[in-house]
C-alpha cells in the first residue's frame, strides 16, 4: 500500500494549485514573502517534487504523483487548453458533497452566475461571509472569480476557471 507523503499546508497549496496549470509552474501567492518562500520552495526542490523551469519552478512527476494527479497530456499541435477542459479541472475542487461551501461553486458554476441574494439563500449565511467565501475560494484554490452588475445593479458572481 502506497502512502501519501507527509505534506504541510503551504507545500500542499503550492503543488495543489500548481498541478491545476496547465504548464505546471509553481507561483507562490503573493502572501508567501521572503524567508518562507524561499524555505517552502527549497524543501520541495530537496523532495525532488519541483525543479527548476524558466525563471521559476515546475512540478515533477513525483511532484504530480505527492498531490495524487498525473501530469497532464500535452495540448494538441501546441493549442491552449480549450474552456470545456478548463470546466473538467473544476471537478477536482477539494469540496466536501452537501456543503455549504459546495452549494456556493455550484450557483457560481451556472453560466448566467450567482446574486448575493441568491448566494445567501443558497448558504443561509450572511452577506459579509459570502463575500468571504468567495474571497477565499479565490486565494486558497485559485479560482477565477468575476464580479459583474446585472440590469438591477446587482452584484453577479461567475466562476470562469482556474487561474
Amino acid at each position: 500500500m502506497e502512502t501519501c507523503p507527509k505534506l504541510t499546508p503551504t507545500q500542499a497549496l503550492l503543488l495543489r494549485a500548481a498541478a491545476r496549470r496547465a504548464d505546471g509552474r509553481v507561483i507562490p501567492p503573493d502572501t508567501l514573502r521572503g524567508g518562507a518562500r524561499a524555505k517552502a520552495l527549497t524543501a520541495l526542490m530537496q523532495r525532488g517534487w519541483i525543479e527548476p523551469a524558466g525563471r521559476g519552478h515546475a512540478l515533477t512527476d513525483a511532484g504530480y504523483a505527492a498531490v495524487g494527479q498525473q501530469r497532464p497530456a500535452p495540448a494538441k499541435n501546441g493549442q491552449p487548453v480549450n474552456a470545456s477542459d478548463a470546466i473538467q479541472l473544476l471537478k477536482i475542487i477539494p469540496l466536501r458533497p452537501g456543503s455549504k461551501l459546495a452549494a456556493l461553486v455550484a450557483a457560481l458554476r451556472r453560466p448566467q452566475g450567482a446574486t448575493n441574494q441568491q448566494l445567501m439563500l443558497a448558504t443561509g449565511w450572511q452577506p459579509h461571509s459570502v463575500r468571504g467565501a468567495i474571497s477565499a475560494l479565490r486565494r486558497r484554490l485559485g479560482l477565477n472569480v468575476v464580479l459583474t452588475r446585472n440590469a438591477a445593479g446587482e452584484r453577479v458572481y461567475r466562476l470562469l476557471g482556474r487561474t
